[in-house]
């Protein structure tokens, strides 16, 4: 697949998932305040995706699983061992503009439509390449 068909498929799930107008799902849209995606929009976000695109998405490997960990976070702040973490386990995030200003409560808002994107092309490159198709749901 393309990335111009994920972005499409993305687009509709996200159109249905969230209830936003297809001119406002674009590849800089952040799910949370660009198209108002709140925390259980994000459970949905995924179903809706694995559904999709015929392949299992495990709990943490899209969306963070909760790092409010005094190990990655003080005072508020995701320390550089919480970034390096949450880098390890999504690489198709880009955290760039994040770790100028790593408060955990903006950490919601480093999840754009590219991402996605990102992500998916790479469940199917590593299903197509581990066994020449993306995994059943």
């Amino acid at each position: 697949m393309t990335q111009d068909e994920i972005f499409g498929k993305l687009r509709t799930v996200l159109v249905d998932a969230l209830g936003v107008d297809e001119e406002e799902v674009t590849m800089e849209a952040r799910l949370t305040t660009d198209l108002h995606a709140e925390s259980i929009d994000f459970l949905d976000i995924v179903f809706r995706i694995e559904k999709a695109f015929g392949f299992k998405i495990g709990q943490g490997e899209l969306f963070p699983d909760n790092i409010n960990d005094p190990k990655y976070v003080q005072d508020g702040v995701v320390n550089a061992a919480g970034l390096a973490l949450l880098r390890e386990r999504m690489p198709h995030v880009d955290f760039s503009e994040f770790a100028k200003n790593p408060k955990l409560e903006k950490v919601s808002e480093i999840f754009t439509v590219a991402s996605l994107v990102s992500f998916v092309a790479a469940k199917l490159n590593a299903g197509t390449a581990s066994s020449g198709a993306a995994k059943p749901v």
